[in-house]
């Protein structure tokens, strides 16, 4: 019996393009999100991020360029791909005056892959797989935004996933809703399932994501692990002392170039420079007084607008 292999990559592409008339909405971009991650699909709206998901579940044509999904060739092999994906794109749309509950058997009915005798299994687990047990039975137009959101979620989940893509999951939700949506993304993670969350808000994609890629004006301009895109870049120091010259002149013996404001000291520490606990102990060596000693990492914002030129919405 031959053993079927896990594809490295639950999405890939190479070159994949989006033209409208002259304009390049997606332009040539080499896309790759490993099986098992928790991916965030970064940018300022109008970047390029859900035409480029439109593209990869068959929703818009390709260009050129070419795309696979979980191993599958996209469009040709999009029969045997969609049925392990799992898909909220553009919002919900639900039956304002159906319940949550009916609501899911009317869109599993529509699946003709779906299983009526499991039905109402299924439903119930997707229901209680997003923390909607409680309010199954409440008509739609009474849920809250967030509700609605692990509701489109639980959709998603009636069937087995190996790749769930949530288009801006959490956008226009109050703190609550958010913090409800980020805990199941978290949740349905910790199953294996991976996840690709297209993304404005730079705070969410920080805290619940492994790895990210960054689009700006159509170009995928950053791409990796989180971990590895934070190791690559510079770190802020700021020192407090009413010894500036003596910190200064330490500092720039060390090779650390260092201005003064008054009694703050603030230098940039470049990857793979100086450790900061080593310029703590080289101050206390020299016997220069420190009053305080931070090291700052760059959140999303600065290393991001870097590369994109623009700003981006940060979750409040």
């Amino acid at each position: 019996m031959t053993q079927t292999l896990e594809p490295q990559y639950a999405i890939s592409t190479s070159d994949l393009t989006k033209t409208f008339g002259s304009q390049r909405a997606v332009d040539a971009i080499d896309l790759r999100v490993p099986t098992g991650s928790v991916f965030g699909f970064l940018g300022p709206n109008g970047s390029g991020k859900t035409t480029t998901i439109r593209m990869l579940l068959g929703l818009a044509t390709i260009s050129s360029g070419e795309a696979t999904l979980l191993g599958h060739p996209v469009p040709s092999g999009l029969g045997a791909a969609l049925p392990k994906v799992g898909a909220l794109v553009e919002g919900p749309a639900f039956y304002p005056y159906l319940s949550g509950r009916d609501n899911l058997f009317r869109f599993d009915s529509a699946n003709r892959d779906a299983d009526s005798k499991t039905r109402a299994v299924r439903v119930d687990a997707a229901l209680a797989r997003v923390g909607l047990t409680q309010a199954a039975g409440k008509k739609v137009h009474a849920y809250s935004l967030g509700m609605k959101q692990r509701l489109g979620i639980a959709n998603a989940l009636l069937q087995p996933r190996d790749l769930l893509v949530l288009d801006e999951p959490t956008n226009g939700l109050d703190p609550q809703g958010t913090r409800e949506v980020r805990n199941l993304i978290r949740s349905l993670a910790s199953e294996g399932i991976t996840i690709f969350i297209s993304s404005h808000l730079l705070a969410e994609i920080e805290q619940i994501c492994t790895h990210l890629a960054v689009m700006s004006r159509g170009k995928i301009v950053a791409q990796g692990s989180v971990e590895d895109l934070s190791a690559s870049q510079t770190l802020k120091l700021t020192l407090v002392t009413s010894q500036t010259d003596a910190a200064l002149e330490l500092l720039s013996a060390a090779g650390i170039d260092a201005v003064a404001d008054g009694n703050e000291v603030s230098a940039v520490l470049l990857p793979n420079q100086i450790e900061p606990e080593r310029i703590v102990e080289m101050l206390v060596l020299a016997k220069v007084g420190v009053r305080s000693f931070t090291v700052q990492a760059p959140t999303l914002e600065d290393r991001f607008v870097l590369l994109t030129g623009e700003g981006f919405e940060v979750a409040q």
